[in-house]
């Protein structure tokens, strides 16, 4: 996960293949109204967790880039998890 001062982006990788599996962003067009706050990253989180599902991945390793595991960090997780991924 990376996050800017103005849009969040959520990536998941493959490690051993190196391939991004699912993507999600504040960018996308269909996503674009969300903001950066922590209401708006727990959606981007059930968006992220919905396309893993889609895709038969049901668990990840969550990698947090380095940011503190709290408000924006931690309401992704938490998105992603409601939508039944588990970390």
């Amino acid at each position: 996960m990376f996050r800017s001062n103005l849009h969040m982006y959520v990536q998941v990788i493959d490690d051993e293949a190196g391939k991004t599996l699912v993507a999600a962003s504040s960018v996308e067009k269909e996503l674009k109204g969300l903001k950066n706050n922590v209401e708006d990253a727990a959606k981007l989180g059930e968006i992220v967790g919905k396309r893993l599902l889609e895709k038969d991945i049901d668990s990840v390793v969550f990698d947090r880039n380095g940011y503190l595991y709290h408000g924006i960090v931690k309401s992704i997780a938490d998105g992603a998890r409601k939508a039944g991924v588990k970390f």
